[in-house]
């Protein structure tokens, strides 16, 4: 069992242009950035652009997003954002990460209107891995959502056919195929077989 966050904080990943000027850019800034047709984070204030994921990832996300909606909308335990909702998750320097999917639960929505990205960790965050996501990333990723307040991360791969269920205890757990993804105390009774949305 793990029992200390910080190890699984990993280095910032590489800049999307590498002979760029190492002066770092502020959530404020990203907001009024705008690459078309590429996926962009910032990561203790260097800009990391990803390129679009494919059909799979897609197709996956569009699964397991609308059983999660369907779930969440008859419990009426929150709110699901799908599409890489920004939400800062660090300051001075700054981080925003936008996970493929984010459950907030109704006593933790920010006000509907808020322009920007908010302050805080998912209750629950999903990112689906493509190809080309490294492990290093990944974990440095899981690392931030949990040290800012996410309580479940499932990292859903694709290739091998199974998901890590990161917990805010530090505990890991490995869902096989036949397995299920289980909301446990975030998302009381929702359940889902892995195979269902591979």
């Amino acid at each position: 069992m793990i029992t200390g966050l910080i190890l699984l904080v990993m280095p910032a990943e590489r800049a999307y242009v590498p002979k760029m000027a190492a002066t770092l850019m502020t959530a404020e800034e990203l907001l009024h950035t705008h690459l078309p047709n590429k996926r962009v984070e910032l990561v203790r204030g260097v800009l990391v652009v990803h390129e679009p994921p494919g059909y799979e990832h897609g197709r996956i996300i569009a699964e397991l997003g609308f059983l999660l909606t369907k779930h969440i909308k008859e419990t009426r335990a929150g709110q699901l954002l799908i599409g890489d909702t920004g939400f800062q998750v660090a300051a001075d320097p700054d981080t925003v990460r936008g996970p493929d999917i984010a459950f907030l639960r109704s006593e933790r929505l920010p006000d509907p209107h808020t322009r920007g990205f908010p302050a805080l960790g998912p209750d629950l965050v999903v990112e689906v891995l493509s190809p080309r996501d490294r492990p290093r990333e990944t974990l440095a990723k899981v690392g931030d959502w949990l040290e800012a307040g996410a309580r479940l991360v499932w990292v859903i791969d694709p290739a091998r056919r199974l998901a890590q269920v990161y917990r805010q205890d530090g505990t890991v757990t490995t869902i096989r195929e036949n397995e299920s993804l289980d909301g446990e105390d975030v998302l009381p009774g929702f359940d889902c077989p892995l195979g269902a949305i591979l």
